[in-house]
């Protein structure tokens, strides 16, 4: 879901700054003497993808003179797409901020609005991704974290303890042995093919500078993962891509007993389930394992990673619509939206005890304590920082990931080859 876009950055800022100089305004800029409006709201997959919608008519309720019309991007080419309509001075008043490290893009291209006097609820997650030298230029209205998913019928099948929220990745690693070796064909974990999957985590539990181009520190995550596909307790990077596996069913459908994945996958694994397009068993959530155990236990705070969506507003928009689009981002971040956010399945940037209330009720859900305390207690530190920088070191690293855990490349000459492109190819 984020992690299709794949134009680069370089394109991405150039067109923008051919937008920068078009000079035309946002789409829509008309407002009725009667003072009633229309908002144009960027979003992908509309059909699929009902937050948006949902949004845009619980602001309409609440303000019924403003309309929110939600404009369809293809999800491959949304950043390109809206590219080009800001260049063409047909850029929407709202912009869904899909990918982070796609902010300082737009802003250096002039196109995002000062949005700091936004008011957002205390405790909200994910604001300070947005912040480029202190301002802000746009605001989450949603936050996944990751964690980690459990078939608690796959464990009690092999006898092994369920994660109790105390794991290290050492304890992680010898349940998935174990798992594999007591199961009749499951394996014990899945690991999708994203590099985030492995570099999320090393980078954030060793609270690492991405951009600093040193990445010995993640050299004892790949260790492990080569050590769990050779001992055949994961299924091996190179059949994952050359076989297409998805994460849904290789956990839906009981190949794997564990996995490490965002929250978002909360929502599918209901639907699925309720569909049939996934098993029915019961399933709970846990903190992912931890670098070491001080920061494991029901009593301390799990640290992992993620990246909010959000949204900004349209530096051409016009001075009558201006504070209504800020009145959306405000009302977006509310406990309000968040919860009903959380009624459909997606996670908010907001989790107050009323939103996992919501989040937890839909039928399928877990309703142990573990998985309520997995959703809303951590630490989540950010997948991508907001830099001109990021998603060149981002394509590098994604190189230095494949040519891992395909074995074409052993571990050491692949991060000195991935420090080397760091600091030539982005200094």
């Amino acid at each position: 879901m984020k992690r299709i876009i794949t134009v680069t950055a370089g394109l991405t800022i150039g067109a923008l700054a051919l937008a920068g100089c078009s000079g035309g305004g946002s789409e829509g800029d008309g407002v009725a003497e009667d003072g009633s409006m229309t908002l144009t709201l960027s979003a992908w997959s509309v059909a699929t993808t009902p937050e948006f919608q949902l949004l845009a008519d619980a602001f309409h309720e609440k303000n019924p003179n403003i309309t929110v019309e939600v404009k369809d991007y293809d999800p491959a080419e949304y950043n390109t797409l809206l590219t080009t309509d800001l260049a063409a001075g047909k850029g929407p008043d709202i912009i869904t901020q899909k990918e982070v490290k796609f902010l300082t893009t737009f802003q250096e291209g002039g196109q995002l609005l000062d949005v700091s006097d936004v008011e957002l609820p205390e405790g909200i997650g994910g604001a300070d991704s947005y912040k480029v030298d202190g301002t802000a230029y746009a605001t989450p209205y949603r936050q996944d974290s990751w964690v980690l998913f459990y078939n608690k019928d796959l464990f009690e099948q092999a006898g092994v303890d369920a994660p109790d929220g105390s794991w290290t990745w050492e304890d992680y690693d010898a349940a998935a042995e174990e798992l594999a070796a007591n199961l009749d064909g499951a394996k014990g974990t899945y690991q999708h093919s994203w590099q985030s999957t492995l570099q999320g985590f090393a980078n954030a539990q060793n609270d690492a500078d991405l951009l600093a181009g040193e990445y010995d520190y993640m050299k004892p995550f790949y260790e492990r993962i080569l050590a769990l596909q050779s001992d055949g307790a994961q299924e091996s990077f190179n059949t994952v891509t050359a076989n297409q596996l998805t994460y849904q069913g290789e956990f839906g459908k009981q190949k794997a007993a564990m996995m490490p994945m965002g929250t978002w996958f909360v929502a599918t694994l209901i639907s699925q389930q309720a569909s049939g397009d996934a098993d029915d068993f019961e399933w709970g959530i846990a903190p992912i394992p931890q670098l070491d155990a001080s920061t494991t236990g029901t009593e301390n705070t799990p640290v992992t990673f993620g990246d909010p969506t959000g949204f900004g507003i349209n530096a051409n928009i016009s001075d009558d619509k201006a504070q209504a689009a800020k009145d959306f981002l405000a009302f977006a971040a509310s406990e309000e939206a968040a919860t009903a956010l959380a009624e459909i399945g997606i996670t908010p940037a907001l989790l107050t005890d009323p939103v996992i209330d919501a989040y937890f009720g839909a039928e399928g859900a877990p309703q142990d304590e573990l998985s309520t305390f997995a959703v809303q207690t951590h630490e989540t530190r950010p997948e991508n920082p907001a830099s001109n920088k990021t998603a060149a070191v981002q394509n590098i690293l994604n190189d230095m990931h494949s040519a891992i855990l395909s074995e074409s490349m052993s571990v050491d000459d692949a991060i000195a080859e991935a420090e080397g492109r760091v600091a030539t190819e982005v200094g």
